[in-house]
Parts: C-alpha cells; structure tokens; sequence
C-alpha cells in the first residue's frame, strides 16, 4: 500500500489523519492527547502502549515510533479521531462535543470505507450511537457503513487493562482482519 497522508478537514489541528481509501483497518481514538497534537504525531505519550500493542498484535511487523507514525499506512492501517479538540484526557469532553463531531466523523469513515473501523474504548461510539451498553468487540451495527469494533484504550491512564489483555482484544481485530474474503 503506498503511503497516503491525508490531512482532516480541520486543517488548523496538530494531528492529522492517516487516511487512505479501502485499508483493511482505520484505528479511531477519542481526540488527539495534548503530546501527540503538539508534536503533530500519534500516540506520542510517554505511557501510551499503542504502539507496542499495535506490533505484538501482529498488525506490523516491527515496533513503530510515535514519530514514524505514518509508516502504518504501509501495512493497511490508518488512524484518526473523532473530535480535532486536543486535551489531557478525554474526560474532558462532553458528550455534546463528541455528538457534535459525530456527522463529520461519520462521512469521513464512510468516505475513506476502511474494512474495519475500530474504536479505542467506548466513549466515542457511546456518545455516536446514542447507546450505553456498548460490548467489547465487534458491533452487531455498521458505522459509516463500515464493521465496528470497540477495544479498549491503550492510554497509560487506563490501568484497568494489562498489556496482555490489550494484546489480546487487538488480536481478535487482527485475526478478523486477515480472514476477511
């Protein structure tokens, strides 16, 4: 695949998307962390295992840096956010704002029409799908007309997931992923 940079909308943010049409997978976090957005790179915290996940999953074959982040488009990957808005934690957002970035966010996945679009915990799809009872794991629903999953945040701010047990929800996306006709 080659690589495609492939900036938002908004083009006064600090994180750009990683998007390409058809990839296999689209990997969507919440809003971008005040490290990534100020240096313009994914999953740029110092306790983010993203990354680490990412590769023991087996989505690539060797670790990726926060600053080569645009190297996961090679393997069919790209990644994105549903609000632009940089914060310390998500918990920072409302509901509203989140809701209010749903539109956008939803044609964009449409659009691109990754294989597999994956939500990085459940606050985001929550606040996009009006539902509380949101399941780890893949969605009975589309989204975007896309397949949906919700795995959990690899953020070092949640502790309630090992890196065995991340290792584990991301591997079922990937075991998906290759077996999909």
């Amino acid at each position: 695949m080659s690589e495609t940079l492939v900036t938002s909308v908004d083009t006064g943010r600090g994180l750009p998307d990683l998007l390409a049409p058809g990839l296999s997978v689209v990997f969507c976090g919440i809003n971008p962390g005040v490290r990534a957005a100020s240096t313009g790179h994914h999953f740029e915290g110092r306790g983010n295992r993203f990354w680490r996940v990412l590769h023991l999953a087996g989505f690539t074959p060797e670790l990726i840096r926060p600053e080569d982040d645009r190297t996961i488009l090679r393997y069919g990957c790209g990644l994105t956010t549903v609000v632009a808005r940089a914060t310390a934690q998500a918990a920072e957002l409302s509901r509203e704002e989140i809701e209010m970035a749903g539109a956008t966010f939803r044609a964009k996945i449409s659009h691109y029409a990754p294989h597999h679009v994956v939500f990085l915990g459940k606050m985001a799809i929550s606040a996009l799908s009006g539902s509380r009872d949101i399941q780890w794991g893949p969605q009975v629903d589309l989204f975007g007309g896309v397949r949906a999953w919700v795995v959990p945040n690899p953020s070092g701010l949640n502790r309630a997931f090992d890196l065995a047990a991340l290792v584990t929800a991301y591997r079922e996306v990937r075991t998906a992923v290759v077996s999909m006709p």
